[in-house]
């Protein structure tokens, strides 16, 4: 088999995935794969799955042994470029999606050419392939304090999510990273993004104390970033703190015409006119470019409003406030990752 060959069997791999890759017509995503598997890590790639397989089992795919299988397998998985389980004697590994998975492994490796090649295929159809299906990748959740107490699920109150959480992550952002690659400056913070988890592990690089990651959640709220989080109720091990001007979720609504690239809260935001003091700060704290000011007053685009409370908590007047969608209006996120990825597989008609 070519490398060629190799590459486009890759490529192939991954679309099959509930996150989905697709084929673009400049065909950038072989490029992409090009600069990030060696042609040896894709031939080992190609020969996992979407479930967690044992070693064994992808051994005898192999025909290899399993102590070099799994050797193999962890270089992978260190590199972010395939997922492991280690609950299990031998451990359990798949191939890990494009994004999100793939993609946001390579902070640390991410150049100007890596960055290029993504945007290029982002525009070429990949961000329609990959954010178009349903359910969507992540989903929103309010600002803390932006919506009634008494309205708030459990799976919305990011706050108390992180409390519940034992140990504690910060890395940078791949989107504000690859932006600035790209010349792009942006004025937010880069080391905004929380990883976390109710298990206790050995410290490692990037550890941070569950007052400092509080303290981040904070600080995103102060400047004006959107929470958003995996697209499920049971098992979110990660806040994004994302702007408009580099996340490629929100950059779905606001450049790519993807109105549903990101699951809206359960809110919807609304302005008070007589409140309202026509000073613009909801205007320019929200990442979508919901909100206009007109006449001196500020007004919702309500379709396009994602629920995020940003307006709310930035002004100073208490004109705008969240209101609770209506039930009809109401998108359920899926228990789980394993749901999501089964829902996932239908839509894109793959199961």
């Amino acid at each position: 088999m070519t490398d060629t060959e190799i590459y486009e069997q890759l490529a192939d791999a991954l679309d099959r995935l509930p996150n989905g890759f697709p084929r673009t017509p400049g065909g950038t995503e072989i490029q992409i794969l090009r600069k990030i598997f060696s042609p040896e890590e894709a031939s080992l790639a190609i020969c996992l799955s979407g479930r967690m397989e044992p070693t064994d089992e992808i051994a005898r795919r192999l025909a290899l042994p399993v102590d070099e299988t799994r050797t193999q397998l962890l270089r992978l998985a260190r590199r972010g470029l395939a997922w492991f389980d280690k609950k299990e004697a031998g451990g359990r590994f798949r191939l890990a999606p494009f994004l999100v998975g793939i993609y946001e492994a390579q902070l640390d490796s991410l150049d100007h050419e890596l960055a290029r090649l993504v945007e290029e295929y982002l525009a070429d159809g990949g961000a329609a392939g990959i954010m178009k299906p349903q359910p969507a990748l992540h989903r929103v959740m309010p600002a803390q304090g932006a919506v009634r107490a008494e309205w708030v699920l459990p799976y919305d109150d990011v706050r108390a999510i992180l409390e519940s959480a034992r140990t504690f992550t910060v890395r940078g952002c791949i989107c504000r990273a690859q932006q600035e690659r790209l010349g792009r400056r942006c004025d937010y913070p880069m080391n905004m993004c929380l990883s976390f988890s109710g298990r206790e592990r050995p410290p490692q690089e990037g550890d941070i104390s569950r007052e400092e990651a509080l303290g981040i959640l904070e600080r995103s709220e102060e400047v004006g970033l959107v929470h958003t989080v995996s697209n499920v109720i049971e098992g979110v091990g990660y806040v994004c703190n994302c702007c408009g001007c580099c996340c490629a979720l929100l950059r779905g609504i606001t450049e790519w015409g993807i109105a549903d690239s990101v699951a809206y809260a359960a809110y919807y935001a609304e302005v008070d006119p007589a409140l309202c003091a026509g000073c613009g700060t909801c205007e320019g704290r929200c990442q979508v470019r919901a909100i206009a000011t007109s006449d001196g007053v500020s007004v919702v685009d309500r379709p396009r409003c994602i629920g995020c409370g940003l307006c709310v908590t930035g002004c100073s007047t208490g004109a705008a406030i969240l209101r609770r969608r209506p039930e009809a209006e109401m998108v359920r996120p899926p228990a789980d990752f394993a749901a999501w990825e089964q829902e996932r597989l239908r839509t894109r008609g793959e199961a």
